[in-house]
């Protein structure tokens, strides 16, 4: 039988408690210790990707519910460098934000340089190209040209480790190349276990400097096999992670995401932490947390808040346009429900913000989006004990014929 979620050497404060199941799903409620603080789960990361969540400060997000952010290890290693963000304290220190925090490896991002319009592929939006500026994958690690200035720069397994360590973050996550759907199945299945083999490095080199501040958490590739699906879960399974990431192409739709989602689920370590890596729809967060997922992230709630949509409980599609013509004298608050700033004033003077262009608009229309997520998470955490969460998603996807 799998082992007890694994856990840094020393007093480290990590560990995840399962609390409560739903008797209908696989969904549970549990809790996650960091240095710096307990995660409630189901929850969801928000992505502070180059250090910042474009539009709040901390402490706005902590207002928001926020528990937990997330930051880039590409980016920040371009830019301004894992080193100068060492010197500067870390994240923490940097940011200040004094929460729960986790990046990713920069896999993600050398898959989209390889291949184009990553997002898309991954969730089943169909395939897009654009010119690549990856060099070289290989055995060894990736080889690619700053977008900044177009400097050679070169990430390895034990590099991605290197870094993660130096920016701070509490959680932290293994290299991986992330497959696209477009692919075949020879190539899926060597990218694969050469990501199995840059799971090992990782793990050896996290060893090798672990003093108890960091979790690292293995990720499952596999594209759309089953087979190799169940492989990959198996690796981080029987390795020494302290969590498990749900990563690579997701298949051509939202139907075949969730079947892929739920192949890992039947394999993957059932006592550890389960995040799924760059998912943040509504409808796509409450089947993933039917299936037993804990935490999400996406930068969708803060970066569609910049064109100016409004998530929305129950509304078509999940969200609204606040450039429709029909906010413009709306007198009311665009939700009565919602604790949020932009809710306490009225929806048509959101409407003209976003619609004028003031900076103000980014922050009000992103604050309310962070507190809406917020507030489907606790309302999925509550509903769990009680076996209450398909009432839940009900009532959120009332407006979505596709839930």
């Amino acid at each position: 039988m799998p082992e007890a979620a694994a856990a840094p050497t020393g007093d480290s404060g990590f560990g995840f408690e399962i609390l409560a199941h739903d008797f209908a799903s696989r969904a549970r409620c549990g809790r996650l210790a960091t240095p710096h603080g307990a995660i409630e789960t189901p929850a969801f990361i928000f992505c502070a990707t180059k250090a910042a969540i474009k539009g709040l400060t901390p402490d706005q997000m902590r207002a928001a519910g926020a528990q937990i952010i997330l930051s880039n290890t590409y980016h920040l290693m371009v830019q301004p460098g894992a080193d100068t963000v060492a010197a500067l304290g870390g994240l923490h220190r940097l940011t200040g934000w004094d929460g729960p925090m986790l990046t990713d490896s920069g896999g993600f991002q050398i898959f989209s340089m390889g291949h184009g319009s990553v997002a898309d592929e991954v969730k089943g939006r169909g395939q897009r190209f654009s010119q690549s500026s990856l060099i070289k994958v290989s055995e060894e690690g990736a080889v690619f040209r700053s977008y900044l200035d177009g400097a050679r720069l070169t990430l390895t397994p034990e590099g991605a480790i290197a870094i993660q360590r130096k920016l701070g973050a509490d959680l932290i996550v293994q290299l991986d190349e992330c497959t696209p759907f477009h692919v075949d199945r020879t190539y899926t299945e060597k990218s694969m276990a050469m990501s199995h083999r840059w799971g090992d490095r990782c793990l050896a080199e996290f060893a090798r400097g672990d003093d108890g501040r960091q979790a690292l958490y293995g990720i499952v590739q596999g594209g759309v096999y089953p087979d190799l699906r169940a492989e990959s879960s198996a690796y981080t399974r029987d390795r020494p992670f302290f969590g498990t990431a749900i990563g690579g192409s997701l298949g051509a739709d939202k139907d075949q995401m969730r079947q892929v989602v739920g192949w890992c689920m039947d394999h993957v370590h059932p006592a550890r932490p389960v995040h799924l890596l760059g998912i943040g729809g509504i409808g796509d967060i409450l089947a993933g947390v039917a299936m037993g997922i804990d935490t999400f992230d996406c930068v969708h709630p803060t970066r569609v808040a910049r064109h100016g949509w409004a998530l929305m409980k129950g509304a078509e599609g999940e969200r609204v346009n606040l450039r429709n013509a029909r906010f413009r004298t709306q007198a009311d608050p665009l939700d009565p429900d919602c604790p949020c700033p932009a809710c306490a004033r009225p929806a048509g003077y959101l409407h003209h913000l976003v619609k004028a262009g003031e900076p103000l608009a980014l922050s009000l229309v992103t604050a309310h989006n962070v507190t809406t997520m917020t507030r489907l998470m606790a309302e999925i955490r509550a509903a769990i004990p009680l076996g209450r969460l398909a009432e839940v998603a009900a009532a959120w996807l009332a407006g979505d014929a596709e839930g």
